[in-house]
């Protein structure tokens, strides 16, 4: 398995899904709790640079480990547990220190990494898996 390979998958898995659920998902959610302190646009400079370190860290992490065995159970929980650790930083350090973030909304995002980080890496596990088996 060539690690690309594997970051590419993940990568687009990751941003497929994220774009389904900012977009259009939970899009009036994030608008309705965050509306006066989000930013017209996103600068995405700095999107497109968490995105890449943040699949880059489930690759390594998660994704490469659990690939020479196929465990694709494990990848799922370690996933699960990489989301809730990198969302909750944000979420946390955000409504310790910005005044008006939601805590409801802190909650949920944790939750949403927690399930993106855990269907990553489920998915590019057992799609490579399948991939080197037949």
């Amino acid at each position: 398995m060539k690690p690309t390979l594997a970051y590419g998958l993940a990568l687009v898995v990751f941003l497929v899904l994220d774009g389904l659920w900012l977009g259009y998902i939970a899009k009036d959610l994030y608008l309705s709790r965050m509306g006066p302190i989000m930013r017209e646009r996103p600068v995405v400079s700095v999107a497109a640079l968490f995105y890449m370190a943040y699949v880059a860290g489930l690759v390594y992490f998660v994704i490469a480990p659990a690939l020479p065995t196929g465990d694709w159970r494990g990848a799922a929980l370690n996933g699960a547990l990489f989301g809730f650790f990198a969302y909750l930083t944000y979420d946390a350090t955000a409504y310790a220190v910005i005044r008006g973030f939601d805590p409801v909304l802190a909650i949920i995002d944790v939750a949403w990494g927690s399930a993106l980080g855990a269907a990553a890496s489920t998915v590019t596990v057992l799609a490579l898996r399948t991939a080197q088996t037949t």
